[in-house]
């Protein structure tokens, strides 16, 4: 089988991420607004090729006012940094699924970024188009991208953690 384009379906995929409050609990929040294309052959995952945008000012912690800080110069500072972006460099077989890693765009600051990325299959939907899913996890050091903002609590430790898991569902209809 050769290489197909597949374009991501934002209304049945979900980028999301968590990160560590005041130390004693974690709070999830989600881009809503986002797009990506993957060049794959189904057969052969190992030669594909991912990449994703994701629009910062998009991000929904059901908070608004933690949402509008998010936005702000202290964290992504959307005014000046519309855009989260990845792009697959490797993908390797690692167990049961693979490991991509690829170059991750965040306040202006590219590093790379390995995922845990598990292809979930291929299928039609009801309409005969040809859909692709995959799940990814990674976690990232937000201080890594320039993300550094913080406040140091009286009992010695800092409002957010350093560590940002990020979860990926993707569902991709193929193109013509």
């Amino acid at each position: 089988m050769a290489k197909s384009v597949w374009v991501v379906d934002p209304s049945h995929s979900l980028v999301e991420f968590t990160v560590r409050h005041l130390m004693i609990a974690r709070v999830k929040g989600r881009f809503t607004q986002f797009e990506g294309r993957i060049e794959a052959d189904p057969e052969n995952i190992p030669e594909a090729t991912i990449e994703g945008t994701v629009t910062a000012a998009s991000i929904n912690t059901a908070d608004e006012a933690r949402d509008n800080h998010l936005r702000s110069a202290d964290f992504f500072d959307v005014e000046h940094y519309p855009n989260l972006t990845f792009r697959s460099t490797r993908i390797e077989r690692h167990g049961d699924g693979y490991k991509m890693t690829g170059d991750m765009t965040i306040r202006g600051v590219t590093r790379p970024v390995t995922f845990d990325l598990e292809y979930l299959g291929t299928a039609k939907d009801p309409w005969g188009n040809e859909k692709i899913g995959f799940a990814a996890t990674a976690k990232i050091n937000r201080k890594d991208f320039g993300l550094t903002w913080n406040a140091v609590l009286e009992t010695g430790g800092v409002l957010v953690g350093d560590e940002v898991r990020i979860e990926l569902q993707i569902e991709a209809a193929k193109q013509a």
